[in-house]
């Protein structure tokens, strides 16, 4: 069955999505934007909102009883592939040993004109 997480310490839903859903052993954490929850504002640069979607991750997992270190998958979603090297550095800090598997893509627009969106798949 699944359970749908919730957290005020991630960005609210943008749309008709859950932050994320868990069934059977497996939490995917829908795409996740840069927003600070506490204040809806949005940093400034690619570094900064890396960290921002990275920490929003880690609520989101938190609130469901998982780590980073469950982390399976992930898919990032640049809206400028000039970008990745600056948003791969802020990553790596996250998964330091045995990182997921991963996907990254240039994407012509991310909602509210973000430079970054992360989607994560982790497993108990």
């Amino acid at each position: 069955m699944k359970k749908i997480i919730f957290t005020e310490k991630a960005p609210k839903a943008i749309g008709p999505y859950s932050q994320a859903v868990e069934i059977n052993g497996t939490l995917y954490i829908s795409g996740q934007v840069p927003v600070i929850p506490e204040t809806g504002k949005i940093p400034e640069g690619i570094k900064e909102q890396t960290e921002q979607v990275m920490k929003n991750i880690g609520a989101i997992l938190d609130a469901a009883g998982y780590t980073y270190d469950n982390v399976v998958k992930s898919t990032c979603l640049l809206s400028d592939m000039d970008n990745f090297q600056a948003m791969n550095e802020v990553y790596g800090n996250f998964y330091k040993e045995n990182p997921p598997a991963r996907a990254a893509y240039g994407v012509v627009k991310l909602p509210l004109g973000v430079l970054v969106e992360i989607e994560t798949i982790a497993v108990k």
